[in-house]
C-alpha cells in the first residue's frame, strides 16, 4: 500500500502534458461536461474534499485510505496516511513522516501534480475521449467518460464519473498497463472557506530532523 500511494503522491496519478503528434479524438458531449466542471472549479476562491484512495490489481480494489485535499488556484495541498503533499504554485514538496524525509521538486512532464481535478485540462492534448453513458456511483446519478491515452505513459486508461448537475467530480479510476488500479471517490466537498494563509506554505523548521532532498 505505501508503495502504491508513493507512486501517487509523487505524479503517477496525473501524468505530465506531452506534446503528440498523433490524431486525437474528443467526443463533443464529454468535452462541453469536463469544460463545465472546469469552469465551476476554477470559478472557486478555495476547493476542500475528503475522498478514499483504493488500490489493487486486475481492477480489484483490495486497500483502502483516507485522504484530504484542499487547493486554491494552482496550489493545493493533500494527506494520504503518513503522506503530506504541498504545491505552493512553484513546487512540490513531498513530506513522508514515516520515514522523516522530505523531497522537493518543480513539475515537469515526468513528475507532474496529484490533483485528480487536472485530468480536466490534461485531457485536452494527452487523451482520446469517449463518453459512455450513465452510470450510479454511490447514489449518485453520474456521467461515465472514459479517457484513453493517445501516446503510451503507463496507463491503459481512466474513468471519469462527473456529476454534471452540480459540475463536481465523483469518482476516478486509474487502470495502468501493469494491471494495477488506483480509485479516487470524492466526498464532502466544501468551497470558498477562511483556510489559513499558510495553508500552502512548507515550513521547513517544522522538518528540522528530517532528510531533506531537492530534486
Amino acid at each position: 500500500m505505501k508503495n502504491i500511494i508513493s507512486k501517487v503522491i509523487l505524479g503517477s496519478l496525473v501524468v505530465g502534458t506531452v506534446g503528440f503528434a498523433n490524431a486525437q479524438k474528443i467526443d463533443a458531449k464529454a468535452k462541453k461536461i469536463l469544460d463545465d466542471i472546469t469552469a465551476n472549479y476554477n470559478a472557486k476562491k478555495n476547493t476542500y474534499f475528503k475522498f478514499s484512495f483504493g488500490s489493487g490489481m486486475k481492477g480489484q480494489v483490495t486497500k483502502t485510505e483516507p485522504g484530504i485535499y484542499y487547493s486554491a488556484g494552482d496550489k493545493y495541498k493533500l494527506k494520504i496516511m503518513d503522506t503530506e503533499q504541498i504545491f505552493d504554485g512553484n513546487k512540490i514538496y513531498n513530506i513522508n513522516a514515516e520515514d522523516m524525509e522530505v523531497t522537493i521538486a518543480k513539475p515537469n512532464g515526468s513528475s507532474s501534480m496529484f490533483s485528480p481535478i487536472n485530468y480536466l485540462t490534461s485531457y485536452r492534448k494527452d487523451y482520446n475521449v469517449t463518453y459512455n453513458g450513465k452510470k450510479t456511483v454511490n447514489g449518485v446519478s453520474t456521467d461515465f467518460i472514459k479517457l484513453t491515452p493517445v501516446k503510451a505513459n503507463g496507463l491503459k486508461y481512466v474513468y471519469l464519473f462527473v456529476d454534471s448537475a452540480k459540475k463536481q467530480m465523483v469518482k476516478l479510476e486509474q487502470h495502468g498497463t501493469n494491471q494495477d488500479v488506483a480509485v479516487i471517490a470524492i466526498k464532502e466537498y466544501k468551497e470558498n472557506q477562511d483556510l489559513d494563509p499558510n495553508m500552502f506554505v512548507f515550513d521547513k523548521n517544522k522538518y528540522k530532523n528530517y532528510i531533506v532532498t531537492e530534486l
